[in-house]
């Protein structure tokens, strides 16, 4: 699993079970500092209860310090639901997952993440107003986040790209690894802007949907890190730069869409030492709760796409600071994080 630094102890976990439809969830608020606790459901096939538990923890960990970054009148939170083993009815078993939302009282408000669907939102929509990642209407906010995400992932790339490889993305090659939504999105954005692809998933009709779309070159995953190229996108589950991974790295920057993408904070360092350029992963992937934080404020589409393409702004901001202190880039944006959501504490305080 990952690990964000130096994570606190989130102000409240829930566990709510509906036996009727298979629902087995957890919700957990990070840190409502900076306001109700924004953060999708991830839908996924878990160890047991404690793996689960413990992925939701990092992941709405990761949301505090991604709202706040961002700017956000939000706090941290994250849904995790543990996929049935057998048979289940999907609609029912969202529509109990929004029930347990409601309950909150708006304390927590969810949208899609990994292995959610618009669908399921709507499902979720039916029982709870505390629900964003619905079909927009017009010029409003809403609907799939994922390529708000993928927009603010490569918008970042781009800024890291020539800051240490002295160039635009055009005629770079760039390994993604994953092409869920997120990730498909990020091709066509770097297919069309002239960058080299090369692909893997565990799914080999993404993979090759990829690579018939975008001239994508197919790896497996396990070959993908140690590929030779110049960035790498990691666009899947977490964890994935640990003390080996990042021994075997060709590539000299990291930025991808995927939440908690070091093993442990310490892999930031390692990868500084190895002269590897590392976007932290929740500042760069910020666009989708972005989105979701303007679909529930009532804004439009303008406003998210404002608040995205600043993005890079603050990326650059971590690399100076990282640079000017010889810290990694994950130390610095936590810190930043941090401050943020101390600052508002310490104002909540002062005005009690």
């Amino acid at each position: 699993m990952a690990a964000v630094s130096s994570i606190t102890q989130p102000e409240k976990v829930s566990f709510f079970e509906d036996p009727a439809t298979g629902l087995e969830a957890i919700v957990v608020l990070h840190s409502t500092a900076l306001g109700p606790a924004a953060g999708g459901c991830r839908f996924w096939t878990y160890a047991d209860r404690n793996d689960a538990t413990t992925d939701a923890m990092r992941l709405a960990a990761g949301m505090t310090y991604k709202n706040a970054l961002a700017g956000l009148p939000f706090g941290g939170g994250k849904a995790v639901i543990l996929r049935p083993a057998g048979e289940f009815h999907r609609t029912a078993l969202f529509k109990a997952f929004g029930k347990a939302v409601d309950s909150l009282g708006g304390a927590y408000v969810t949208a899609e993440d990994v292995g959610t669907l618009v669908s399921d939102m709507q499902a979720v929509r039916s029982v709870t107003r505390h629900v964003a990642g619905l079909p927009s209407e017009g010029s409003s906010a809403g609907g799939d986040p994922s390529p708000w995400t993928a927009l603010g992932v490569f918008l970042s790339m781009r800024h890291a790209a020539e800051r240490r490889l002295g160039g635009r993305l055009a005629g770079k090659t760039v390994a993604v690894q994953g092409v869920g939504n997120v990730g498909m999105e990020l091709c066509h954005l770097l297919h069309q802007e002239g960058a080299n692809l090369v692909v893997a998933d565990g799914s080999a009709e993404r993979a090759a949907k990829a690579a018939h779309l975008y001239g994508a070159v197919l790896v497996s995953p396990e070959e993908l890190l140690a590929t030779e190229v110049d960035i790498v996108a990691p666009c899947a589950l977490g964890a994935i730069l640990n003390e080996r991974s990042i021994a075997g790295l060709k590539a000299k920057v990291v930025c991808g869409g995927a939440n908690n993408q070091l093993a442990t904070p310490e892999d930031g360092r390692r990868l500084s030492a190895r002269g590897i350029l590392y976007a932290p992963d929740y500042l760069v992937n910020a666009g989708g709760i972005i989105n979701v934080v303007a679909e529930h404020m009532n804004e439009t589409t303008t406003a998210v796409d404002e608040r995205v393409r600043r993005i890079p702004e603050r990326l650059a901001a971590v690399f100076d600071a990282a640079e000017t202190s010889g810290e990694g880039p994950n130390f610095i944006a936590d810190a930043m994080a941090r401050a943020i959501v101390a600052d508002a504490r310490r104002f909540d305080r002062s005005a009690a």
